[in-house]
């Protein structure tokens, strides 16, 4: 698990749509920063003590900066709300090096690629890519009215060179977006198909896909599918730390582990970002997070603490 930490300046903010503002981020010395691909996130220490992650927007061949876009939220838990208030241009923020749950299969015959709302941006950095290396792509994105789609002027650009390609649909317009069809008419025999936005959407997707082959279909969650397990009365031993201690009722496994004394990396707290994986050693895990493939929980060989709990009565973690 990769938790480096730059110390990177905010550079630009800017509008791009309602409700929606990118944020630039460069090296003060001017250095290159660490190489992302396509699908990846990064996580913002804030000014607030939070951190969150956020999906990058910008082209992995910019070396030299990264750009992620937030949609102010007003069920907001204080990660957008800090973003779009209190951030200015010029701050320097700690963020930790990019990760990516979401990764671009570069080889597919044809990458179809599915967007709601601020679901984009991690759309918007594949299409970049997909570009670059003159591979065949689809998009359809879709967006409460033509005023709240973000890349707006980008995509319309983009339609430009691939009239066929580009499909925006804004349902003040044309009524609520339905992706069955997308899925039965746009994915030929080889295919992957991507998809990022609300929880609806991500559900209608993982239903429609259902008959696709195994890792063709690739979602990613920006809204916690399922809340935390917070039952606790089960045990947990850290093997390194030699520490064993009882999960109390209304604790995650990461507030407790975080009780103990032992310090391990976290971000989004709803099971939706990764950064508090962790390999499980024994025991049998109760997962309720968006990160891991059904591949991966079968397996019980990982679990994210923030949100997952314990179908067995104790669990040895590689801590």
């Amino acid at each position: 698990m990769d938790t480096q930490t730059l110390q990177l300046r905010l550079t630009a903010i800017r509008y791009e749509a309602d409700g929606v503002m990118s944020f630039e981020f460069r090296d003060p010395a001017g250095r290159d920063l660490p190489a992302f691909t396509a699908g990846a996130h990064i996580d913002l220490h804030l000014p607030n003590g939070m951190i969150r992650s956020y999906s990058l927007c910008s082209s992995a061949a910019d070396s030299d900066r990264y750009v992620v876009a937030v949609a102010r939220d007003a069920k907001s838990r204080g990660g957008s709300t800090s973003m779009h208030d209190t951030l200015r241009v010029g701050q320097l923020l700690k963020i930790g090096a990019p990760r990516n749950n979401f990764p671009l299969d570069e080889s597919a015959v044809k990458s179809v690629l599915i967007a709601g709302g601020i679901g984009i941006t991690p759309m918007w950095c594949m299409l970049q890519r997909l570009e670059a290396l003159d591979r065949d792509w689809e998009l359809f994105y879709a967006a409460r009215g033509r005023q709240n789609a973000a890349f707006l002027r980008e995509l319309h650009s983009l339609a430009a060179r691939h009239p066929d390609r580009v499909h925006l649909h804004f349902d003040q317009e044309q009524g609520l977006f339905d992706l069955a069809p997308v899925i039965r008419d746009h994915l030929p025999s080889g295919a992957h198909v991507y998809c990022c936005g609300p929880v609806p959407m991500l559900d209608a997707f993982e239903r429609a896909t259902a008959h696709l082959a195994p890792g063709h279909a690739h979602l990613e969650y920006f809204q916690a599918k399922d809340a935390p397990v917070t039952s606790g009365g089960f045990e947990i031993e850290l093997c390194r730390s030699k520490k064993i201690f009882k999960v109390a009722a209304g604790k995650t496994v990461l507030d407790a582990v975080l009780g103990a004394g032992v310090d391990v990396p976290y971000s989004c707290m709803e099971g939706i970002c990764g950064s508090c994986e962790v390999a499980v050693l024994e025991g049998e895990p109760d997962h309720h997070d968006s990160v891991l493939s059904d591949q991966q929980k079968r397996s019980n060989k990982t679990m994210i603490l923030c949100c997952s709990g314990a179908k067995s009565a104790r669990l040895v973690l590689d801590l």
